[in-house]
């Protein structure tokens, strides 16, 4: 497995309980590379085969493009590029841009990158809501091993504070490994 000790790659393993999850979140807060997040719901990870990407209009959104793009080229997966269902265009610019970084690449490492794009059902603000039923889904088909790769919150609200952080949510009640990068410093906006 690709995260099998590698030093780029950071894997932290929880109780799956909502305190446990925000303790790893905390943890890995000012983490520079990607970490991966287990619980005992998905502690056995298999041969990754299939890496979920959901894209929102956040501008942070594309970082996850180098991310994936390095899994994908080291375990030969398939990524699946969930674009939030937003009316405006900036996740639709996201996802274009991470399908460029994607054959950018492929061309230039002359490695095939298999990808595909979806539309979620939920906006910006809702498709973690369906990232662990679409997991599962995905999972249960001959998709074998699966991985969801998210940004994790660069602040926290009020509303992240009383119910938890997006990330949190998908963390407690996915049945796949989440893997979380944290936004670049370079990336905050004051608007996004």
């Amino acid at each position: 497995m690709i995260w099998d000790n590698n030093e780029d790659i950071r894997v932290e393993h929880c109780d799956g309980s909502r305190r446990g999850i925000q303790q790893v979140l905390d943890a890995c807060r000012e983490e520079r590379r990607p970490y991966l997040v287990t619980t005992p719901l998905t502690y056995n990870l298999s041969p990754l085969t299939s890496i979920l990407v959901p894209i929102t209009m956040l501008e942070e959104e594309v970082y996850k493009a180098e991310i994936c793009t390095y899994l994908a080229r080291k375990t030969g997966a398939h990524l699946i590029l969930l674009r939030a269902n937003d009316y405006g265009s900036k996740a639709i610019k996201n996802t274009q841009r991470i399908i460029t970084h994607i054959q950018t690449i492929a061309e230039r490492t002359g490695e095939p990158i298999t990808y595909e794009e979806r539309i979620a059902k939920g906006d910006s603000f809702h498709i973690h809501k369906e990232l662990p039923v679409l997991s599962s889904t995905l999972q249960g088909g001959d998709r074998g091993g699966l991985l969801i790769l998210l940004t994790a919150s660069r602040e926290y609200g009020l509303d992240d504070w009383l119910f938890g952080p997006p990330e949190q949510y998908v963390i407690r009640h996915s049945q796949v490994p989440v893997m979380l990068v944290n936004p670049r410093a370079d990336l905050f906006s004051l608007c996004d």
